[in-house]
């Protein structure tokens, strides 16, 4: 019975959550769905009304909606990732490699900022800063211990910086499109909203193939276990089906499913978010602005390199290793009529690089941080 009335409780933030989802979507914001509900369940979590039904010492909903949104997220991104994206990456593999290593190595630098002039905890500054963009992060926060308002706060920034400066700048120093990129952008994604026997067949093979490696993520004890375990899943399903067809498969996945995803992560993250989380925040704001300009420019400096080494667009180039989040920079360069493929592969595999391996790489710096300063407080006690 408890268990009962703990899920109405749940579907009840959630709805009321998703209202302010709703609302901030209808500005065609990409994330707008994400960004409105993680905004109304914080202010929800703090405020605590009565006719919400939350306990005061309750620590927002279960995590079983996170994991969920994590694992709609994660069959998403795992669709993108097809033979086409393989191709684009087989014949740029070197300039890919080097930028999305380059890219990583800034948005360290960047954490490293926002963590040295400011009040930020050493985690919370390089997961706030890392390009994994605000539907991926946040979550992450919340499985290294990190402060996932701060996070969420910082990865928004950047978001909306990215999503209102590259299109225009893009198309001010960039006016002459390529028309040839317009094919390409018809390929963005493998998913289709067109209800089928055999697209809904694939989407029920490609579900269980998710559900098995998310299982199979946790026991293996990966981070995001429901976010990774879903898209390795089922990018190699994907891949695997298209290689044996020759063809890359059709999957029935509307585009309400990413709707329900972003609900379901802003409500959670939301939903666990107090008061005390954003002390020092004006601090934060102002260095992580400074920080994320910085990214950004160095970014786009080394977009325009890439460009002039391989001949690859500048509107592409940009949108391809900009660090504003897959959705954002698909939906801007089928806009601009850039090559959507190539810079949904670099979106994606950029993704899957900081999802695999920063978590671990946060939790060592971490524990060296920790034993530096135990080590530091034990030299002033034994002196003392």
């Amino acid at each position: 019975m408890k268990k009962d009335e703990n899920l109405l409780k749940d579907l009840w933030f959630i709805a009321i959550s998703a209202a302010g989802g709703f609302i901030l979507s209808l500005t065609g914001m990409s994330i707008g769905w994400m960004i409105g509900t993680l905004i109304v369940a914080c202010c929800l979590a703090m405020i605590r009304p009565a006719w919400l039904m939350m306990a005061p010492d309750q620590k927002g909903i279960s995590r079983r909606w996170l994991a969920l949104g994590q694992m709609i997220l994660g069959i998403e991104l795992g669709q993108k990732l097809n033979l086409s994206v393989l191709s684009v990456l087989k014949d740029h593999w070197f300039s890919v490699g080097v930028m999305l290593i380059l890219s990583i190595l800034l948005a360290l630098l960047s954490g490293y900022v926002l963590w040295r002039f400011s009040k930020t905890d050493m985690m919370t500054s390089f997961v706030g800063t890392a390009p994994g963009g605000l539907s991926a992060m946040p979550s992450i926060a919340q499985e290294v211990g990190a402060n996932t308002a701060i996070v969420s706060l910082v990865q928004m920034m950047r978001v909306l910086l990215v999503v209102l400066s590259i299109p225009f700048l893009v198309i001010l120093i960039y006016t002459k499109q390529d028309s040839s990129a317009s094919a390409a952008a018809e390929t963005l994604s493998s998913a289709t909203a067109d209800f089928r026997l055999a697209p809904v067949l694939w989407t029920a093979v490609l579900i269980l193939a998710a559900w098995g490696a998310c299982k199979a993520a946790k026991r293996l004890k990966f981070p995001a276990p429901w976010l990774l375990g879903s898209m390795l899943g089922v990018a190699l399903v994907h891949v695997g089906g298209a290689a044996v067809t020759g063809h890359d498969m059709m999957a029935w996945w509307p585009s309400q499913a990413n709707h329900v995803s972003q609900v379901f992560l802003g409500a959670t993250i939301g939903s666990k978010m107090y008061k005390s989380m954003f002390s020092g925040v004006t601090r934060v704001i102002i260095v992580g602005f400074v920080s994320s300009v910085g990214l950004i420019a160095a970014m786009l400096l080394s977009a325009l390199i890439v460009s002039k080494l391989t001949g690859i667009s500048l509107i592409t180039s940009v949108l391809a290793f900009a660090p504003g989040g897959i959705a954002e920079m698909a939906t801007t360069s089928v806009t601009l009529h850039a090559d959507s493929t190539f810079v949904v592969a670099v979106q994606v595999i950029r993704v899957i690089l900081v999802i695999a391996l920063l978590p671990p790489f946060y939790r060592l710096l971490h524990h060296l941080h920790g034993e530096k300063k135990d080590k530091e407080s034990s030299i002033s006690g034994s002196n003392a």
